[in-house]
């Protein structure tokens, strides 16, 4: 009997606890719906607050801003199909095709009877050239709104479109570039993100030998694609080897590297590129420092790594001109000027040869030189002005050349002039002559005094230096001081007379 009412009270503390225990169990679910609800009500409250901020953003034209928060939104609601409308119509705004497409396909797939979205695909799917993609949206926004204005022209667009997608590239068969060129102008102002057209006019532009107007359509080819290694290495290859901008084919190279980090094609064109846009800054740093000979060495190890690609040469030669003829090598600077002048004929490396022919004081050639510049440019201030000194030098060179004088050169320091003219004083100092040769000596020592007056005042020595004689009576010259000679007679202990033959 005792044995009995034991079992019957533990029995009855059992039940009582497992009672209690579903009752605590009750509770706690109570408190995690409640807790459920009130995040439940966060989220939403915080996706209208994104939704807000966007719509607000978006009516100011800040699209990126609007599209930040129409991201936050389609995370905290995935679920909703307006917030990926929203964010649709901000990639569209923003020429984002492939993701405006995603979203408005996303909208489709939650709501299919949602026209407006269906018909701004359709739109995309137009730009896009993507023809009969876009003629089913088309149609089937017609076929719910019948007398959709908008959805009805772009529908009946789209055969004219398609006859002139096929006869723009049969023209390009045939090798009729101008007007397959103008006929996908055309297209693409209905289709602007054609990358199909775009590479298409890109090629009809390499054909007629318009590599910069390529170059454009391909970075827009590679915009749109977003993942073309091939695309990249294309851009990267006209750039370097058509038109010689070695910094911005570096630049495209490495676009495809990220996508591709061993591609095939890239990575060997980007390790020359990235040797040979080294020493072409080098080069041109050493230019601009005025380290001459080191930028020879930069720009002859250009055309060691460099043997076909003709405008990178062309770059290696010009910097050879220039440099060589900052450095008074006017032998080797008129050599490089003229190879980089049978690659491109460009008005600066004319006047270069001009300049290095001065140099040489072969004062004809560098006329004729200057004349060529003007026939690439007849408006260049440098080819005018460079024209005007070559003839001026020329003249000059038919009476006196004072630099010639005193057996200096042209680039000589005021104490490399003075001390040149100590050494020609004293070897033609008429006192060291006499009878005929002291005649003779006379006219010499003013002409060595003369070559002193002139090179040793920077004022007279630029007024030579641009083709002016200073102390010539013939230019009118006169002032307090009368004869520009006179003071050669002052201290003299001879009297001369002035011949300027």
């Amino acid at each position: 009997m005792e044995s009995s009412r034991t079992s019957h009270s533990s029995w009855l503390k059992h039940r009582t606890w497992r009672r209690l225990r579903t009752a605590a169990t009750l509770l706690l679910l109570l408190d995690l719906l409640d807790l459920l609800e009130v995040a439940e009500a966060t989220t939403i409250a915080e996706v209208n607050r994104h939704l807000e901020l966007g719509k607000d953003f978006l009516a100011r034209g800040q699209l990126s801003d609007a599209l930040t928060h129409y991201h936050a939104a389609v995370e905290g609601d995935s679920g909703n199909y307006l917030t990926y409308y929203k964010r649709g119509t901000v990639y569209f705004a923003l020429g984002k095709a492939k993701f405006a497409l995603s979203d408005f396909t996303k909208v489709l797939e939650m709501k299919p009877d949602f026209t407006s979205a269906r018909l701004q695909r359709g739109i995309v799917n137009l730009k896009l050239a993507q023809l009969s993609e876009a003629s089913d949206d088309f149609y089937n926004v017609l076929t719910i709104e019948p007398d959709n204005d908008e959805a009805s022209q772009m529908y009946h667009r789209i055969p004219d479109l398609t006859e002139d997608m096929l006869l723009a590239e049969a023209y390009y068969r045939g090798q009729d570039f101008a007007a397959s060129i103008d006929l996908v102008q055309r297209i693409l102002e209905v289709c602007p993100w054609s990358s199909t057209m775009r590479q298409l006019r890109a090629e009809c532009y390499i054909a007629q030998g318009d590599i910069s107007a390529a170059v454009s359509d391909i970075r827009s080819v590679n915009r749109l694609q977003q993942d073309s290694t091939s695309g990249y290495f294309r851009l990267a290859s006209l750039l370097y080897s058509n038109l010689g901008h070695v910094a911005d084919s570096l630049k495209e190279i490495r676009e495809c590297l990220k996508l591709d980090p061993e591609n095939k094609d890239c990575f060997p064109l980007y390790k020359k590129i990235k040797k040979v846009d080294k020493f072409v800054t080098d080069a041109q740093t050493n230019l601009d420092s005025k380290d001459y000979k080191q930028c020879i060495e930069d720009a002859e190890r250009i055309v060691k790594i460099e043997t076909d690609a003709s405008m990178v040469i062309w770059e290696a030669k010009r910097l050879l001109c220039v440099c060589s003829n900052k450095d008074e090598q006017y032998t080797a600077a008129i050599t490089h000027c003229r190879e980089a002048t049978d690659i491109l004929k460009d008005v600066n490396i004319y006047c270069e040869t001009a300049e290095a022919l001065i140099g040489l004081e072969m004062y004809d050639d560098a006329i004729h030189k200057y004349q060529d510049a003007l026939g690439v440019d007849e408006n260049s201030p440098r080819a005018k002005e460079g024209l005007q000194r070559a003839q001026k030098l020329l003249k000059q060179a038919e009476k006196r050349d004072y630099y010639k004088i005193l057996d200096v050169k042209r680039s000589a320091t005021k104490q490399e002039i003075v001390k040149a003219y100590r050494k020609a004083a004293q070897k033609w100092h008429p006192d060291n002559f006499k009878g005929d040769e002291k005649k003779v000596a006379e006219r010499r020592f003013i002409d060595i005094a003369a070559a002193k007056e002139v090179l040793t005042d920077p004022e007279k020595r630029a007024q030579f230096d641009a083709g002016d004689d200073p102390l010539d009576p013939e230019a009118g010259r006169s002032g307090p001081q009368g004869n520009a000679f006179h003071h050669f007679h002052y201290g003299s202990p001879f009297q001369f007379k002035f011949h300027f033959n």
